[in-house]
């Protein structure tokens, strides 16, 4: 009975590694639904397509350019990285 009521209680902390993505294996449709927010280098993103803390890095979109298969062009950035749910930035 501890593992229904592990998966029903909402997490605290993002991923490690997110992505925006359906094709990336990192792709979590209940968690963007959520909202989840992300700091890079102190800065507040919103156009972030993927993030990783632990390597530190963010892949971001360019602009609305996209690939020929229709994809958003990306440029990827390292630096700090921290992210966060809003509903809980909100509460705080």
């Amino acid at each position: 009975m501890s593992d229904t009521a592990a998966t029903t209680t909402p997490i605290e902390t993002p991923p490690d590694r997110l992505a925006a993505s359906p094709r990336s294996p990192y792709y979590d449709a209940a968690l963007l639904e959520r909202g989840v927010g992300v700091r890079f280098k102190g800065q507040e993103k919103t156009n972030v397509e993927e993030y990783c803390i632990s390597e530190g890095w963010v892949r971001l979109a360019v602009g609305a350019k996209t690939d020929r298969r229709g994809q958003p062009l990306t440029i990827k950035l390292q630096g700090e990285v921290e992210a966060y749910f809003r509903d809980l930035a909100q509460d705080a």
